[in-house]
Protein backbone atom coordinates (compact mmCIF):
# COMPACT_ATOMS: atom_id res chain seq x y z
CA UNK A 1 0.00 0.00 0.00
CA UNK A 2 2.72 2.50 1.00
CA UNK A 3 4.79 1.76 -2.10
CA UNK A 4 1.78 2.24 -4.38
CA UNK A 5 1.00 5.55 -2.68
CA UNK A 6 4.51 6.86 -3.33
CA UNK A 7 4.21 6.09 -7.03
CA UNK A 8 0.90 7.95 -7.10
CA UNK A 9 2.49 10.96 -5.38
CA UNK A 10 5.07 11.20 -8.13
CA UNK A 11 2.49 10.77 -10.89
CA UNK A 12 0.07 13.40 -9.61
CA UNK A 13 2.75 15.90 -8.60
CA UNK A 14 3.62 16.11 -12.29
CA UNK A 15 0.05 16.26 -13.57
CA UNK A 16 -1.74 18.53 -11.08
CA UNK A 17 -1.37 22.30 -10.97
CA UNK A 18 -0.12 24.19 -7.93
CA UNK A 19 -2.62 25.67 -5.52
CA UNK A 20 -5.44 26.57 -5.66
CA UNK A 21 -4.24 28.74 -2.77
CA UNK A 22 -1.65 31.39 -3.65
CA UNK A 23 1.87 31.31 -2.17
CA UNK A 24 1.73 35.01 -1.21
CA UNK A 25 4.92 36.05 -3.01
CA UNK A 26 2.93 38.45 -5.22
CA UNK A 27 2.48 40.62 -2.11
CA UNK A 28 6.24 40.83 -1.52
CA UNK A 29 8.31 43.38 -3.46
CA UNK A 30 12.04 43.96 -3.15
CA UNK A 31 13.13 47.58 -3.47
CA UNK A 32 15.51 48.19 -6.39
CA UNK A 33 18.97 49.52 -5.53
CA UNK A 34 20.35 51.68 -8.36
CA UNK A 35 23.66 52.13 -6.51
CA UNK A 36 24.54 48.58 -5.42
CA UNK A 37 28.30 49.32 -5.24
CA UNK A 38 29.02 45.70 -6.21
CA UNK A 39 30.72 43.75 -8.97
CA UNK A 40 29.19 40.62 -10.45
CA UNK A 41 32.06 38.58 -9.02
CA UNK A 42 31.24 39.91 -5.55
CA UNK A 43 27.94 38.00 -5.44
CA UNK A 44 28.15 34.89 -3.26
CA UNK A 45 25.13 32.57 -3.31
CA UNK A 46 26.48 30.03 -0.82
CA UNK A 47 24.57 29.59 2.42
CA UNK A 48 24.03 27.15 5.27
CA UNK A 49 21.08 25.37 6.84
CA UNK A 50 21.05 23.83 10.31
CA UNK A 51 24.75 24.61 10.48
CA UNK A 52 25.50 22.68 7.27
CA UNK A 53 27.26 24.65 4.50
CA UNK A 54 25.52 24.54 1.11
CA UNK A 55 26.80 25.78 -2.24
CA UNK A 56 23.63 27.59 -3.24
CA UNK A 57 20.45 28.60 -1.41
CA UNK A 58 18.27 25.89 -2.99
CA UNK A 59 17.41 22.49 -1.57
CA UNK A 60 15.77 19.81 -3.69
CA UNK A 61 12.97 18.99 -1.33
CA UNK A 62 11.35 15.63 -0.67
CA UNK A 63 8.45 14.58 -2.86
CA UNK A 64 8.61 10.80 -3.24
CA UNK A 65 9.48 8.01 -0.89
CA UNK A 66 10.44 4.40 -1.29
CA UNK A 67 9.12 2.10 -3.98
CA UNK A 68 11.07 -0.19 -6.28
CA UNK A 69 9.78 1.66 -9.33
CA UNK A 70 11.07 5.06 -8.14
CA UNK A 71 14.64 3.91 -7.63
CA UNK A 72 15.53 5.24 -11.07
CA UNK A 73 13.82 8.58 -10.35
CA UNK A 74 15.63 9.01 -7.05
CA UNK A 75 18.89 8.12 -8.77
CA UNK A 76 18.27 10.82 -11.41
CA UNK A 77 17.53 13.41 -8.75
CA UNK A 78 20.71 12.45 -6.91
CA UNK A 79 22.77 12.72 -10.11
CA UNK A 80 21.26 16.14 -10.74
CA UNK A 81 22.05 17.22 -7.17
CA UNK A 82 25.63 15.98 -7.58
CA UNK A 83 26.19 17.82 -10.87
CA UNK A 84 24.72 21.08 -9.57
CA UNK A 85 26.26 20.73 -6.08
CA UNK A 86 22.81 21.22 -4.56
CA UNK A 87 21.56 19.83 -1.25
CA UNK A 88 18.65 17.40 -1.41
CA UNK A 89 16.20 15.53 0.81
CA UNK A 90 14.73 12.10 0.24
CA UNK A 91 11.06 11.30 0.71
CA UNK A 92 9.74 9.58 3.82
CA UNK A 93 11.88 6.54 4.59
CA UNK A 94 9.21 4.75 6.57
CA UNK A 95 8.60 2.43 3.62
CA UNK A 96 12.14 1.10 3.95
CA UNK A 97 11.71 0.56 7.68
CA UNK A 98 8.62 -1.53 6.91
CA UNK A 99 10.06 -3.35 3.89
CA UNK A 100 13.86 -3.72 3.60
CA UNK A 101 13.46 -4.62 -0.08
CA UNK A 102 12.87 -0.95 -0.95
CA UNK A 103 15.95 0.34 0.90
CA UNK A 104 17.82 0.50 -2.39
CA UNK A 105 15.44 3.19 -3.65
CA UNK A 106 16.99 5.39 -0.95
CA UNK A 107 20.52 4.04 -0.88
CA UNK A 108 20.93 4.88 -4.56
CA UNK A 109 20.81 8.57 -3.62
CA UNK A 110 24.08 8.30 -1.70
CA UNK A 111 25.58 6.02 -4.35
CA UNK A 112 24.90 8.59 -7.08
CA UNK A 113 25.80 11.57 -4.89
CA UNK A 114 28.60 10.31 -2.61
CA UNK A 115 29.85 13.70 -1.41
CA UNK A 116 26.61 15.67 -1.48
CA UNK A 117 24.49 17.14 1.30
CA UNK A 118 21.53 14.78 1.80
CA UNK A 119 18.73 14.94 4.36
CA UNK A 120 16.88 11.91 5.70
CA UNK A 121 13.10 12.11 6.19
CA UNK A 122 10.51 10.58 8.52
CA UNK A 123 7.16 11.56 10.01
CA UNK A 124 6.73 13.05 13.47
CA UNK A 125 5.43 9.70 14.76
CA UNK A 126 8.80 8.00 14.20
CA UNK A 127 10.83 6.75 17.16
CA UNK A 128 14.33 8.04 17.85
CA UNK A 129 15.72 4.63 16.87
CA UNK A 130 13.89 4.75 13.55
CA UNK A 131 15.30 8.22 12.97
CA UNK A 132 18.81 6.88 13.57
CA UNK A 133 18.19 4.05 11.10
CA UNK A 134 16.94 6.55 8.49
CA UNK A 135 20.06 8.69 8.90
CA UNK A 136 22.39 5.70 8.70
CA UNK A 137 20.59 4.31 5.65
CA UNK A 138 21.81 7.18 3.45
CA UNK A 139 24.62 8.62 5.59
CA UNK A 140 22.56 11.80 5.95
CA UNK A 141 23.90 15.09 7.29
CA UNK A 142 20.49 16.01 8.77
CA UNK A 143 16.99 14.63 9.08
CA UNK A 144 13.71 16.25 8.16
CA UNK A 145 10.79 15.39 10.43
CA UNK A 146 7.65 16.14 8.46
CA UNK A 147 4.24 17.33 9.62
CA UNK A 148 1.37 16.48 7.26
CA UNK A 149 -1.81 16.39 9.31
CA UNK A 150 -4.08 17.64 6.51
CA UNK A 151 -2.71 15.11 4.04
CA UNK A 152 -3.19 12.24 6.48
CA UNK A 153 -6.83 13.20 7.02
CA UNK A 154 -7.56 12.89 3.30
CA UNK A 155 -5.92 9.45 3.05
CA UNK A 156 -8.25 6.53 3.81
CA UNK A 157 -5.25 4.71 5.28
CA UNK A 158 -3.87 7.86 6.91
CA UNK A 159 -3.15 8.53 10.57
CA UNK A 160 -5.86 9.87 12.85
CA UNK A 161 -3.86 10.32 16.05
CA UNK A 162 -1.62 13.40 16.06
CA UNK A 163 -1.09 13.64 19.80
CA UNK A 164 2.36 13.80 21.34
CA UNK A 165 4.14 15.04 18.19
CA UNK A 166 6.05 17.85 19.90
CA UNK A 167 7.37 15.59 22.65
CA UNK A 168 8.31 12.93 20.13
CA UNK A 169 10.24 15.38 17.96
CA UNK A 170 12.08 16.57 21.07
CA UNK A 171 13.13 12.98 21.84
CA UNK A 172 14.38 12.55 18.27
CA UNK A 173 16.37 15.80 18.49
CA UNK A 174 17.93 14.63 21.77
CA UNK A 175 19.04 11.25 20.46
CA UNK A 176 20.08 11.55 16.82
CA UNK A 177 23.62 12.64 15.97
CA UNK A 178 22.61 15.04 13.16
CA UNK A 179 20.56 18.26 13.12
CA UNK A 180 16.77 17.94 13.03
CA UNK A 181 14.78 20.06 10.57
CA UNK A 182 11.01 20.15 11.12
CA UNK A 183 9.11 20.45 7.85
CA UNK A 184 5.46 21.14 7.10
CA UNK A 185 4.00 19.60 3.93
CA UNK A 186 2.05 22.36 2.24
CA UNK A 187 -0.07 23.97 4.95
CA UNK A 188 2.49 26.28 6.54
CA UNK A 189 3.66 26.96 10.08
CA UNK A 190 2.18 29.71 12.25
CA UNK A 191 4.07 31.74 14.82
CA UNK A 192 2.62 29.84 17.80
CA UNK A 193 3.79 26.47 16.51
CA UNK A 194 7.13 27.93 15.39
CA UNK A 195 7.66 29.18 18.93
CA UNK A 196 6.95 25.73 20.38
CA UNK A 197 9.26 24.02 17.89
CA UNK A 198 12.06 26.48 18.61
CA UNK A 199 12.20 25.32 22.23
CA UNK A 200 12.78 21.57 21.72
CA UNK A 201 16.31 21.34 20.35
CA UNK A 202 15.76 21.34 16.60
CA UNK A 203 18.10 23.30 14.33
CA UNK A 204 15.84 24.55 11.54
CA UNK A 205 12.24 24.91 10.39
CA UNK A 206 11.06 24.35 6.82
CA UNK A 207 7.76 26.22 6.74
CA UNK A 208 6.29 24.22 3.81
CA UNK A 209 3.58 26.78 3.11
CA UNK A 210 0.46 26.75 0.97
CA UNK A 211 0.71 27.53 -2.72
CA UNK A 212 2.82 24.80 -4.27
CA UNK A 213 2.39 21.08 -4.77
CA UNK A 214 -0.90 20.28 -3.06
CA UNK A 215 -0.79 16.92 -1.31
CA UNK A 216 -4.47 17.16 -0.41
CA UNK A 217 -5.25 17.34 -4.12
CA UNK A 218 -2.85 14.48 -4.78
CA UNK A 219 -4.50 12.27 -2.17
CA UNK A 220 -7.93 13.21 -3.52
CA UNK A 221 -6.88 12.31 -7.07
CA UNK A 222 -5.37 8.96 -6.12
CA UNK A 223 -8.48 8.03 -4.10
CA UNK A 224 -10.90 9.56 -6.63
CA UNK A 225 -12.39 11.78 -3.96
CA UNK A 226 -14.23 15.02 -4.60
CA UNK A 227 -12.60 17.62 -2.36
CA UNK A 228 -14.01 21.12 -1.94
CA UNK A 229 -12.01 24.15 -3.06
CA UNK A 230 -12.19 25.41 0.51
CA UNK A 231 -10.43 22.34 1.86
CA UNK A 232 -7.90 22.35 -0.97
CA UNK A 233 -7.13 25.99 -0.07
CA UNK A 234 -6.53 25.24 3.62
CA UNK A 235 -3.29 26.53 5.08
CA UNK A 236 -1.01 29.51 5.51
CA UNK A 237 0.43 31.03 2.32
CA UNK A 238 4.17 30.51 2.10
CA UNK A 239 5.25 34.16 2.28
CA UNK A 240 2.98 34.77 5.26
CA UNK A 241 4.19 31.64 7.04
CA UNK A 242 7.80 32.77 6.57
CA UNK A 243 7.11 36.12 8.21
CA UNK A 244 5.07 34.53 11.02
CA UNK A 245 7.89 32.09 11.73
CA UNK A 246 10.62 34.72 11.60
CA UNK A 247 8.69 36.87 14.07
CA UNK A 248 9.41 34.33 16.83
CA UNK A 249 12.44 32.37 15.60
CA UNK A 250 15.61 32.69 17.72
CA UNK A 251 18.76 33.76 15.87
CA UNK A 252 20.38 30.37 16.40
CA UNK A 253 17.66 28.58 14.43
CA UNK A 254 17.50 28.64 10.63
CA UNK A 255 14.46 28.91 8.41
CA UNK A 256 13.96 27.19 5.08
CA UNK A 257 11.18 28.44 2.81
CA UNK A 258 9.23 26.02 0.62
CA UNK A 259 5.76 25.80 -0.85
CA UNK A 260 5.28 27.14 -4.36
CA UNK A 261 8.83 28.46 -4.76
CA UNK A 262 8.93 28.45 -8.56
CA UNK A 263 11.14 31.28 -9.82
CA UNK A 264 14.54 32.81 -9.02
CA UNK A 265 12.73 35.87 -7.69
CA UNK A 266 10.68 33.64 -5.35
CA UNK A 267 13.97 32.33 -3.98
CA UNK A 268 15.40 35.81 -3.38
CA UNK A 269 12.14 36.92 -1.76
CA UNK A 270 12.40 33.88 0.51
CA UNK A 271 15.89 34.97 1.53
CA UNK A 272 14.74 38.56 2.02
CA UNK A 273 12.08 37.33 4.46
CA UNK A 274 14.80 35.68 6.54
CA UNK A 275 15.25 32.26 4.99
CA UNK A 276 18.66 30.62 4.78
CA UNK A 277 17.50 28.52 1.85
CA UNK A 278 14.47 27.77 -0.30
CA UNK A 279 13.09 24.32 -1.06
CA UNK A 280 11.97 23.30 -4.53
CA UNK A 281 10.86 19.89 -5.83
CA UNK A 282 8.23 19.57 -8.55
CA UNK A 283 9.88 21.92 -11.11
CA UNK A 284 13.12 19.92 -10.91
CA UNK A 285 11.38 16.56 -11.14
CA UNK A 286 9.34 17.81 -14.11
CA UNK A 287 12.50 19.05 -15.82
CA UNK A 288 14.20 15.70 -15.29
CA UNK A 289 11.11 13.93 -16.61
CA UNK A 290 10.78 16.07 -19.74
CA UNK A 291 14.44 16.81 -20.58
CA UNK A 292 17.81 15.16 -20.68
CA UNK A 293 19.93 15.47 -17.55
CA UNK A 294 22.32 17.85 -19.33
CA UNK A 295 19.43 20.15 -20.27
CA UNK A 296 18.08 20.10 -16.72
CA UNK A 297 21.49 21.10 -15.34
CA UNK A 298 21.72 23.94 -17.89
CA UNK A 299 18.26 25.18 -16.86
CA UNK A 300 19.24 25.09 -13.20
CA UNK A 301 22.50 26.97 -13.78
CA UNK A 302 20.50 29.71 -15.51
CA UNK A 303 18.12 29.68 -12.52
CA UNK A 304 21.09 30.33 -10.20
CA UNK A 305 22.34 33.03 -12.58
CA UNK A 306 19.05 34.91 -12.19
CA UNK A 307 19.24 34.60 -8.41
CA UNK A 308 22.58 36.40 -8.58
CA UNK A 309 21.00 39.06 -10.82
CA UNK A 310 18.28 39.81 -8.25
CA UNK A 311 20.81 39.87 -5.44
CA UNK A 312 22.94 42.43 -7.26
CA UNK A 313 19.86 44.50 -8.17
CA UNK A 314 18.97 44.53 -4.47
CA UNK A 315 22.50 45.51 -3.44
CA UNK A 316 23.12 42.24 -1.57
CA UNK A 317 26.47 40.54 -2.04
CA UNK A 318 25.58 37.41 -0.05
CA UNK A 319 22.62 35.54 1.39
CA UNK A 320 22.90 37.22 4.79
CA UNK A 321 22.73 40.62 3.12
CA UNK A 322 19.55 39.71 1.25
CA UNK A 323 17.73 39.61 4.59
CA UNK A 324 18.75 43.25 5.12
CA UNK A 325 17.36 44.75 1.91
CA UNK A 326 14.08 46.71 2.13
CA UNK A 327 10.93 44.76 1.35
CA UNK A 328 7.44 46.17 0.79
CA UNK A 329 4.54 43.96 1.92
CA UNK A 330 1.11 44.73 0.49
CA UNK A 331 -2.35 43.24 -0.10
CA UNK A 332 -3.80 40.21 1.63
CA UNK A 333 -0.45 39.31 3.22
CA UNK A 334 -0.16 42.71 4.87
CA UNK A 335 -3.75 42.53 6.15
CA UNK A 336 -3.20 39.02 7.56
CA UNK A 337 0.09 39.87 9.29
CA UNK A 338 -1.20 43.09 10.84
CA UNK A 339 -4.27 41.24 12.11
CA UNK A 340 -1.87 38.75 13.72
CA UNK A 341 -0.02 41.56 15.50
CA UNK A 342 3.24 41.19 13.58
CA UNK A 343 5.41 44.30 13.19
CA UNK A 344 6.12 44.89 9.49
CA UNK A 345 7.93 48.22 9.73
CA UNK A 346 11.39 46.61 9.80
CA UNK A 347 10.90 45.07 6.38
CA UNK A 348 10.73 48.42 4.62
CA UNK A 349 13.80 49.87 6.33
CA UNK A 350 17.25 49.82 4.73
CA UNK A 351 19.74 48.02 6.97
CA UNK A 352 23.46 48.55 6.68
CA UNK A 353 25.20 45.61 5.00
CA UNK A 354 28.40 43.97 6.19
Amino acid sequence: MRQSRKLDHLKYSLSLADGPGANGFADITLVHNCLPNLKWDDIDISSSIAGIPINNPLIINAITGGAKDVTRVNGQIAEFACLTKTAMAVGSQYAALEDPEVKQSYKIVREKNPDGVIFANLGAYATPNQAKLAVDMIDAQAIQIHLNVAQELIMAEGDRDFSGYLTNIAHIAEQVSVPVIVKEVGCGIGKEQAHLLAEIGIKAIDIGGMGGTNFLAIEGARSQLSISQELLSWGIPTAISAIETMSVLPKELDMMVSGGVRTPLDVVKSLALGGNAAGIATPIIRMLYEKELEDAVSWFNHFLHEIKCYMLLSGAKNVNNVAKVPVVITGYSREWLLARGIDLTKYGIVEKHD
